[in-house]
């Protein structure tokens, strides 16, 4: 047979063909006077054994280890360990369905900066009014990322101080004043006296449990230097001022 031969009787492409000759897993045949390869019934018995078992999931080095004479694994060794692997992604995938499906269902639908975990989604769903204000927006999204990026056990802690500190409406009407003082701010310059009194007012909305998680983060570096980048000067002043206050009066 010749190499479109054999491949259209395996199922497969000449460039397939070619490809496990390269790799090891198709031994080369003899070749006619005129230079034709020619393929045997034995290239072809190997070559439909080696597309079965890629079929199958198994990486071109388990299928050289199945097909050699001295293989060290046997074919129900490798076949049983692709199994429990399979099992592990089958439940991988349960898992991550089942996430989905709690963002989805969730009350309030997905919010802007999500996907978020179901119970960070929960609190900007009661918070949503909140987003109106610009640094509000901004806000959400570091709370977000935070989210995202802390370990479980500090990102439950973060949403359940952040849900403490938003729970009551006259919460939330110290934050909208707060908010609103942060935004008057775009414009103004460092040394504006509102940026002292914006991050005195801030301080006092963030309770003791919150700060730890906040106080974790280097002041001017990593996330926060990115964050302050993303302000107008003043902003970023009283954030700076706010986390001072903060690491003063609690240590």
């Amino acid at each position: 047979m010749r190499i479109g031969e054999l491949a259209d009787v395996v199922g497969v492409t000449t460039r397939a063909v070619r490809h496990y000759h390269h790799v090891g897993l198709l031994p080369e045949p003899e070749r006619r006077a005129n230079g034709y390869r020619e393929y045997g019934l034995r290239h072809a018995v190997v070559l439909a054994r080696s597309r079965r078992l890629t079929e199958l999931g198994l990486g071109l080095a388990e299928v050289r280890d199945v097909l050699a004479d001295d293989a060290g694994k046997d074919l129900v060794e490798v076949l049983t360990e692709l199994d429990e692997d399979l099992a592990r992604q089958e439940e991988a995938v349960r898992e991550r369905r089942g996430r989905l499906r709690a963002l989805l269902e969730a009350e309030g639908g997905l919010p802007a900066e999500g996907p978020v975990s179901p119970e960070l989604a929960a609190l900007f769903a009661g918070t949503a009014h909140l987003s109106d204000s610009p640094m509000a927006a901004k806000d959400r999204e570091i709370i977000a990322f935070l989210d995202t990026a802390m370990p479980d056990e500090a990102r439950q802690q973060l949403v359940s101080s952040l849900g403490a500190v938003l729970g009551r409406p006259e919460d939330v009407a110290r934050a909208n004043e707060v908010y609103a003082r942060l935004d008057a701010l775009a414009d103004a310059e460092p040394d504006d006296p509102r940026v002292a009194e914006a991050a005195r007012a801030l301080a006092d909305c963030i309770p003791p449990e919150l700060f730890p998680e906040i106080g974790d983060l280097d002041h001017d570096g990593g996330v926060l230097r990115a964050f302050y980048e993303d302000l107008a000067p003043a902003q970023a002043e009283a954030i700076r001022r706010t986390l001072r206050i903060l690491t003063e009066e609690r240590r």
